[in-house]
């Protein structure tokens, strides 16, 4: 028997994220590891816990509504996988800290989502955002 290949675990361990945030952000912790740092730079955010984490995923999904989802690009290698994706969604409350737009706008969100992995695991995510308003 032979070693899963790396780059698909890490392909594998990125769609559970992406997938499963939304749905509960505490099923989603078991795929980072337990040093795990997450940032995003252009709204001054850095989480270094999973509790951090799970707190800053259910402040955000709470305040959003009417979200949906466009993936565009997602490639590995053994130390990294990349996912772009659009994500529209109306802002109902305060939850998106350093956001530039707010309550009521509907917005549409550019991710760039960079991700470390060891052993399979993330072990940091670096987001990148490009934010517009729509509709």
């Amino acid at each position: 028997m032979h070693a899963p290949d790396p780059i698909a675990r890490n392909l594998a361990t990125v769609d559970a994220h992406i997938q499963g945030e939304a749905q509960d952000p505490a099923a989603i912790l078991g795929l980072y590891t337990d040093d795990v740092v997450l940032e995003v730079p252009a709204r001054g955010l850095r989480f270094d816990s999973h509790a951090e984490i799970e707190a800053n995923y259910r402040r955000m999904l709470a305040s959003m509504a009417e979200v949906e989802i466009t993936p565009l690009d997602r490639f590995a290698t053994e130390e990294r996988v990349v996912d772009e994706c659009l994500v529209r969604f109306r802002i109902t409350g305060d939850g998106l800290a350093g956001a530039p737009y707010g309550r009521g706008d509907r917005v549409e969100l550019r991710l760039l989502h960079v991700f470390a992995m060891r052993d399979g695991l993330i072990a940091r995510e670096t987001v990148y955002e490009g934010w517009r308003r729509i509709g």
